[in-house]
């Protein structure tokens, strides 16, 4: 094959994709929420507009209120869209004519940070899914290559089973987690599981209800792809009120040196000591 084959081979896959990019995006639906009544503070307001309506990924959401005295917080969970909890936001929307798009399926959750108007019904919760008569949305570039990291066995020799209500919090403290590292769960599939959760009010009230991945093999090797805290717990009835729970905190990845670059530094070192 030609390099000129090739590179029209290239240029049609890129038109290609281009245009399935468009057709998607013609028929995505953009959505005022509340319609004349805004982004406002009303009870049942929003689970009344949003009851029978279909939201799909490539669909966008227009937040209209005033950004002097308002603002959108999406949160990641239903225990901090229940309780008004804006603590640890996804995302925070201020310019009073916010245009989200769904990017992905699943649940979505906002609330104004105004813990009083949340209260009076300032929410929204939606769940964004595929449209089947729209293409597919290109798959996304590869995903950069994660550093070799640490691997750290859950409990070291006693595993993931222990049910006592603060040892996963001494395992875990005083570890330095990187992304790249792994977290290895090892336990009796027959009667546990590892679940992923997402905020913080999922951890401390044991809520298993919207997990991020849900492990079940037994020897659960996950990788900490995200700087940030990372929750993880059982869903199996009373194991995590228990203490069957491990929260950790994930620093961005340790920086990557070269052959030569180890070499100076050792060298460097060897120096210092000598």
């Amino acid at each position: 094959m030609t390099m000129a084959t090739t590179t029209v081979k290239k240029k049609m896959m890129l038109v290609i994709t281009t245009l399935t990019v468009l057709l998607g995006s013609c028929s995505a639906t953009i959505y005022k929420v509340g319609d004349s009544d805004g982004w406002s503070a009303k009870d049942d307001t929003y689970y009344s507009w949003a009851d029978r309506k279909e939201f799909h990924v490539g669909d966008s959401l227009v937040f209209d209120y005033d950004g002097n005295f308002n603002d959108v917080t999406q949160v990641s969970g239903a225990l901090e869209y229940q309780f008004c909890d804006s603590s640890s936001p996804k995302a925070v929307y201020k310019t009073g004519h916010d245009v989200v798009t769904l990017t992905e399926p699943g649940f979505y959750y906002f609330i104004s940070s105004n813990h009083s108007q949340c209260s009076s019904g300032q929410r929204l919760d939606i769940l964004v899914t595929h449209d089947p008569s729209r293409p597919l949305p290109p798959p996304p570039p590869p995903t950069k290559i994660l550093p070799f990291g640490k691997m750290y066995k859950v409990g070291d020799s006693k595993g993931w089973k222990v049910y006592n209500s603060d040892f996963y919090y001494k395992w875990s403290e005083g570890k330095l987690f990187h992304v790249g590292d792994n977290l290895l769960f090892e336990y009796a599939n027959e009667v546990n599981d590892v679940l992923e959760i997402s905020g913080d009010l999922e951890f401390r009230f044991w809520d298993p209800t919207s997990p991020i991945a849900v492990h079940k093999t037994g020897h659960d090797l996950v990788k900490l792809t995200k700087p940030g805290v990372h929750y993880f717990i059982s869903s199996e009835t009373g194991h995590c009120d228990a203490g069957l729970k491990l929260r950790v905190m994930v620093a961005p990845a340790l920086p990557k040196f070269s052959p030569i670059d180890r070499f100076f530094r050792w060298l460097s070192t060897f120096r210092h000591h000598h």
